[in-house]
């Protein structure tokens, strides 16, 4: 079985997820592309800034039997009982593998668990069919469209969030 975690952020991550800030594929669907180069210095320093915010619980995502860092998930703009939701698999030749539908779930459980969110949000654009797929899988579900973009929301209706998935064998951090 496929197997991913998920553990902090770290700055030594700078190394390699610099290179997936320069890649326009792997920002072809987000709203918050790079607009210039990222060199290894100012993905750092992003990273610092990004692990002092206590609004936030940043995640570099993992392969279990390597521990190749394949990328990013996070919540952030956390208040209460709610969080906002973003994932990427900045390594392409991982895409399609199903660790962005594992790394979701365990991020999902995660803000659930240890931080008790009740309702997770995320944007996504319409035309990014497999990650509407990955959250559809997870539980979010729709709540609008508007120019392009498709807002959904997992809402935890339980003390114990339903696995929607088979999760057998994976790993927190």
């Amino acid at each position: 079985m496929k197997k991913v975690y998920i553990r902090p952020l770290k700055e030594f991550d700078a190394l390699t997820s610099f290179i997936w800030r320069n890649d326009p594929e792997v920002w072809k669907y987000t709203g918050s592309k790079p607009d210039r180069v990222v060199t290894e210095e100012l993905e750092l320093a992003w990273i610092r800034v990004a692990l002092t915010d206590t609004t936030s619980k940043r995640f570099a995502i993992c392969l279990s039997n390597t521990d190749e860092y394949i990328g990013n998930a996070q919540l952030t703009e956390i208040e209460e009982n709610t969080a906002n939701f973003h994932i990427f698999i900045g390594s392409k030749i991982n895409w399609g593998n199903g660790y962005g539908t594992l790394a979701t779930k365990l991020l999902l459980d995660y803000g659930i668990t240890a931080l008790g969110l009740q309702t997770i949000r995320l944007a996504l654009n319409e035309e990014n069919i497999p990650a509407l797929k990955v959250y559809e899988k997870n539980g979010f579900h729709t709540i609008a469209k508007s120019k392009g973009i498709i807002l959904m929301q997992y809402v935890n209706r339980g003390s114990c969030r339903p696995s929607t998935i088979d999760s057998g064998n994976i790993d927190f951090f």
